[in-house]
């Protein structure tokens, strides 16, 4: 599967930059990754950014109101995309400010971590490392036990 990362933004802080270093890698042991770093600006600007960077992948932001799953349903969803023709997958990361109304509408799946809100460092890696324990789940390695 190709996974393209869409940001607005990078990890700022310490813990986040060696997180998100750290999952990227074990990430890319499983799929082709790609990382695009759109600049925090309005949302109505930075969304016309984030869909013009996910161009025709299947498009599956992080939002509050997204679909939350356990790390064996992400896995079970990725392998239905992969299994359906959807090889390439957009996630993506908003700013603090959330995801304009457009990238709301044209997405595939919205995903929400959890109910709670978290600093926009952690969830980038959160993100990272949701995926890569979904992958490990995917190939029946130990990591996700």
């Amino acid at each position: 599967m190709r996974m393209h990362l869409i940001t607005v933004g990078e990890p700022k802080l310490e813990y986040a930059k060696i997180g998100w270093d750290e999952y990227f890698s074990r990430l890319g042991r499983y799929h082709q990754l790609k990382v695009t770093r759109v600049r925090d600006s309005e949302p109505i600007q930075e969304g016309k950014l984030i869909l013009a960077a996910a161009k025709n992948a299947y498009l599956m932001p992080l939002d509050l109101g997204g679909k939350q799953f356990t790390s064996p349903e992400l896995c079970q969803h990725l392998e239905h995309l992969a299994l359906h023709g959807k090889s390439d997958i957009a996630l993506v990361i908003g700013s603090s400010t959330g995801l304009s109304l457009e990238v709301k509408q044209k997405a595939d799946q919205l995903w929400s971590l959890s109910k709670l809100t978290f600093p926009h460092d952690l969830a980038m890696v959160m993100m990272l490392e949701s995926l890569y324990r979904a992958s490990t789940i995917a190939r029946g390695e130990p990591y996700h036990k």
